[in-house]
């Protein structure tokens, strides 16, 4: 018997918002078990139904008396992967329905067969009223917006003009960008040979040669994927190795390096380095830095290490650092919709004292006049312009490079989907001589 979709997405979401674990870890796993558009139709219900987590919630209070709990709790979520089908997909109700009430039987929930075909139909019905437009808009915001209530406070506190374009960002797909490895062709090449595979372009940032497409394609259809003359990478994320700008003969750190587009970018621009170093606490995380470095035919010298601490130093001060620190992620939430129901607003303080006894020991490894680039992918102050204050102002050796043109900014803060980018935050930083 075939794989049902719709029971694996169900199992995903499931171990996610009431297990607490990554969606990077399982959907892969349930992505494993179906093969060709069926990954694909597994990651869109699971993303789905994080994205409008609370308001599908909604839609499921009203039209059950109780909850699903204990051995039922995933029928739940399968509940939950058909109304965001009914409501949000283009998959026709009839099948939609059919295969999510199909799929209690591998879930071994058949008694529920009844109620989800009921609470089903009734979406369905409900959304054909004429008010239906006009009760979404009064609902609470938490449900609204499809957003936690302690986000949604931080984000209005911190963009009071900006919050509700932030929030719906958030709710759309991303988009896929492009980074051309210049050692094999330079972007206007590469534009030609996307251009002979019929993968039509968006535009080209003028910052950073970044390419983003029109559709998302299989990576394998990239002229030259596996050869390592293009790698997938966010247009704000390849941001980084612009702003670093490092030279010949430079030693240089990539701190918190994993999953190491970064790295390899930094070492595509600047072929000459005197040594890359990249480090990252997490071992198992390093193991994709060695896989992307293989497939570049780019070399660096990779660490298991400890960002907080020197134990990994061999004494040597580095000309360039890129820390891109650990953080809450939230500007990245269109890419890990789990992300606003795995953190908790608890988290942003301990990522705050995190981030400041790295900034603290990693500036130490660098050179007098050299560069730091710290980096987020973070639309919070806390971890961002406020982080950065408080290190200059206990730091009479730091000094702030300008990178925008606006003087009065500290660093600077791409907001999500600004410039059809994920939200991301840079200062650089000069070490006085």
């Amino acid at each position: 018997m075939a794989t049902n979709i719709r029971a694996l997405a169900a199992r995903c979401c499931f171990a996610v918002v009431d297990k607490g674990r990554s969606l990077s870890d399982e959907l892969p796993k349930a992505q494993a078990k179906v093969e060709g558009k069926d990954k694909g139709l597994l990651q869109e219900l699971c993303y789905g139904v994080l994205r409008y987590l609370p308001a599908l919630e909604y839609d499921l209070r009203q039209l059950m008396d109780k909850p699903l709990k204990g051995k039922q709790r995933v029928g739940h979520f399968l509940i939950l992967v058909g109304i965001y089908q009914v409501k949000h997909t283009r998959i026709p109700d009839h099948a939609a329905v059919s295969e999510t009430v199909a799929a209690t039987k591998p879930l071994k929930c058949d008694f529920l067969r009844g109620l989800i075909n009921g609470v089903l139909r009734n979406v369905q019905r409900n959304l054909a009223k004429d008010d239906a437009a006009e009760i979404a808009a009064k609902l609470p915001d938490p449900i609204k917006y499809s957003h936690p209530s302690w986000f949604i406070k931080k984000v209005q506190n911190a963009y009071p003009d900006q919050w509700q374009e932030i929030l719906n960002a958030n709710l759309e797909r991303p988009p896929m960008w492009l980074r051309v490895n210049q050692r094999h062709h330079n972007v206007t090449e590469y534009l030609a040979l996307l251009e002979q595979a019929e993968i039509p372009v968006a535009l080209v940032d003028d910052k950073s040669s970044a390419i983003k497409l029109v559709a998302a394609v299989d990576v394998n259809k990239l002229p030259g994927f596996i050869d390592g003359w293009i790698s997938v990478q966010d247009g704000a994320a390849q941001q980084a190795a612009i702003l670093l700008d490092t030279q010949a003969g430079d030693f240089v750190l990539d701190c918190c390096a994993a999953p190491g587009g970064k790295t390899c970018h930094i070492l595509e621009l600047t072929p000459d380095l005197a040594k890359m170093t990249a480090i990252d606490i997490e071992e198992s995380r390093l193991l994709r830095v060695e896989e992307n470095l293989s497939r570049l035919n780019l070399s660096a010298e990779v660490i298991t290490a400890d960002a907080a601490s020197q134990e990994w130093w061999d004494g040597q001060l580095f000309d360039r650092i890129l820390l891109d620190a650990p953080c809450s992620a939230t500007g990245v939430i269109r890419r890990h919709p789990d992300i606003k129901w795995l953190r908790k607003a608890e988290d942003i303080e301990k990522l705050a004292i995190l981030q400041q006894q790295i900034l603290k020991n990693i500036w130490s490894l660098l050179k007098p006049g050299g560069i730091l680039l710290y980096a987020t992918c973070s639309i919070l102050p806390e971890e961002n312009i406020q982080q950065i204050e408080e290190f200059l102002s206990e730091n009479n050796n730091a000094k702030l490079v300008p990178i925008t043109n606006e003087k009065t900014d500290i660093g600077w803060q791409i907001l999500p989907n600004e410039q059809s980018m994920d939200g991301f935050y840079y200062a650089k930083l000069e070490k006085k001589i």
